[in-house]
């Protein structure tokens, strides 16, 4: 797996629209300073709506910053198809089953996976290949995503970590103060949504970000 997992933020187009940002050159400025992944989740949006946003975002990443659609497999296999430079995909507990999803974007595609328990960290583990991250939370109470399990908090976060043979980002009210004891929990990195989408200021969140991050190695 080519990704750099450490910086990894989520879009919100509500959250960006609301703190006078548009979503698109928020992307541009958060990647140019220090965000590492770019994943695409707009639950709201219809499937054209979604794929222009993909489209548009993969057009204004550098080509060290690596972009995934959430959940929508139509989505990515139609912007792959378009010629957008999309990694992957991240998918959740009720989507397809990891081993659908694999046989459909192929076996160079990224897939990422939602977890929060440590059957289900077996279980994503157990595929032979099919899932290369697990995205761990929610670390605190989010609004962000309304089906987010309860918080987990940092303890019960790394307890997590230790049980997972797969690169785990830790994901659910993700603040750069939490950076240091995630990566001392031994996660590979942090995923993010309101702390860069609703700041006054993206770059310089994203910035702070990618600092907190380095200084705690």
């Amino acid at each position: 797996m080519n990704i750099d997992l450490s910086l990894y933020l989520v879009t919100d187009a509500k959250i960006a629209t609301d703190a006078g940002h548009d979503l698109i050159e928020l992307m541009h400025t958060a990647a140019r300073h220090g965000v590492t992944t770019v994943q695409v989740r707009e639950k709201d949006a219809s499937p054209r709506r979604f794929l222009e946003t993909v489209l548009r975002i993969s057009e204004t990443l550098p080509p060290h910053v690596s972009l995934l659609v959430n959940d929508r497999i139509d989505v990515y296999l139609a912007a792959r198809a378009a010629g957008a430079r999309v990694a992957g995909v991240h998918v959740g507990q009720s989507d397809l089953p990891v081993a659908a999803v694999r046989e459909m974007i192929g076996p160079d595609a990224v897939l990422g996976l939602s977890a929060s328990t440590e059957e289900q960290l077996r279980a994503a583990a157990s595929g032979a290949g099919n899932v290369n991250y697990v995205g761990i939370g929610a670390l605190h109470a989010t609004a962000t995503k309304k089906d987010a399990p309860p918080s987990l908090g940092i303890v019960r976060f790394a307890q997590l970590v230790a049980a997972s043979a797969l690169p785990a980002v830790a994901i659910g009210g993700v603040t750069r103060h939490d950076l240091a004891g995630l990566r001392r929990a031994g996660a590979a990195g942090a995923a993010v949504v309101s702390a860069v989408c609703a700041a006054p200021d993206p770059g310089v969140a994203a910035l702070e970000l990618r600092q907190a991050w380095e200084s705690a190695a």
